[in-house]
């Protein structure tokens, strides 16, 4: 049983082995048909340049205009060109309330506000039961009316005693002895009337009050439920909004506080342009991006998590060569484009200028080098042309 079973683990191993390499054969040899291609054309685009240079010197060169490779051309010009990082994101409000009860909660026992009305802060929404609390602040205020009363005794006990002292009248024993009993009362006054502020606090914390401005979008509760504040009561402020987004870790170097964006409404058609006020510090496990934030004129048309799209300007050149991006084209080692240049002799030709490129956005991508301005750019007809052949243009 063992014996077969290496026999079998044996076999697959070797089957998969030769499946891999016939893989890599079959990219290698497509690999050296391409490189093989590519030599051919080189090599067919240099002859036909020699061809047409003997034809030229043997008075052959004339070639009937009608039978020209025709082309459009447009001027190449440096111009301001910005890049932008596109994104998704939606609206959010600068100041949303969950309210919850400033003690441990309890029963409701009235509700003053509806979903979609306007609260002021400050403004009580609901009203908890109170009933302990009230007794507990009722004992604390009258506990502190005795006190008020013993120690206004122990105070006129004390000041008669000291007055018969200065007269010699009386031990000093009995002096101290009033003085002590008055100043422990004092004290006991002193901690009543603190307990009565804390009966007071937690009585008030049976009043739930909204915590600022706005429109109460959740009151998830009745009167008899329990109160503690668990997304039941929701107040939403949409007089201060912003857009926020998961920006990934990708552009972690280009996005920063400051940086320009372009914010669109896509319901509204409306278009805000803004910058960033806020970037996280640290990458989302599960979307590996960091959040950015930036504020919006508020609108009556605009709701919190309202889908936008954000343009984020990364990048920013006040004078570029810029060039649509499908008349680019490639070879083995390099990106080149055609242009037409006139001839001494009048004529027209294609000539291949091998560029630089930099950032791309659209259908527009940026020259660094190659072309400064000023050239005529073929932007139709270039797929078949080769160096210094005749051309016109599409008029």
């Amino acid at each position: 049983m063992k014996k077969g079973l290496f026999i079998l683990t044996t076999i697959i191993t070797l089957i998969s082995c030769g499946s891999k390499d016939k893989k890599n054969d079959v990219l290698a040899e497509k690999k050296a048909a391409l490189d093989k291609l590519i030599q051919l054309k080189t090599k067919t685009e240099a002859e036909i340049k020699s061809l047409q240079d003997e034809i030229s010197k043997l008075g052959g060169g004339e070639i009937n205009a009608a039978n020209l490779t025709l082309v459009a051309v447009t001027p190449v010009a440096a111009a301001p060109f910005n890049h932008f990082i596109d994104l998704r994101g939606r609206v959010d409000a600068e100041d949303i309330s969950y309210v919850t009860p400033r003690g441990m909660g309890g029963q409701v026992k009235e509700i003053f506000v509806k979903e979609g009305d306007q609260v002021k802060k400050g403004q009580v929404l609901l009203r908890l039961d109170d009933a302990i609390m009230r007794q507990s602040y009722n004992a604390a205020k009258k506990q502190l009316e005795t006190l008020r009363t013993q120690v206004s005794f122990s105070r006129d006990i004390y000041d008669r005693q000291n007055n018969l002292w200065k007269k010699g009248i009386g031990s000093e024993v009995q002096l101290l002895t009033a003085k002590t009993n008055m100043e422990a009362l004092q004290n006991q006054l002193n901690a009543a009337e603190e307990q009565v502020k804390v009966a007071s606090e937690q009585l008030q914390t049976s009043s739930v009050t909204s915590d600022v401005d706005g429109t109460v979008e959740t009151m998830m509760v009745r009167r008899g439920e329990l109160f503690a504040g668990m997304g039941q009561i929701k107040i939403v402020n949409t007089s201060r909004l912003k857009v926020v987004s998961n920006v990934p870790e990708t552009y972690i170097n280009r996005v920063k506080k400051g940086t320009i964006v372009e914010v669109e409404i896509p319901e509204t058609k409306q278009t805000f342009k803004t910058t960033i006020q806020f970037v996280g510090q640290t990458i989302e496990n599960t979307q590996r991006g960091f959040t950015i934030e930036a504020s919006i004129p508020a609108n009556q048309q605009l709701k919190p998590n309202q889908t936008v799209v954000l343009k984020i300007q990364d990048y920013a050149s006040d004078r570029s060569v810029t060039i649509p991006i499908n008349t680019l084209q490639s070879d083995e080692s390099n990106k080149y484009v055609y242009v037409m240049e006139k001839q001494a002799n009048g004529k027209s030709v294609a000539t291949r200028k091998i560029i630089t490129l930099g950032e791309s956005y659209g259908d527009q991508v940026e020259v660094l080098s190659g072309l400064t301005g000023g050239e005529m750019l073929i932007t139709a007809g270039y797929q078949n042309l080769y160096e210094g052949q005749q051309i016109r243009v599409n008029p």
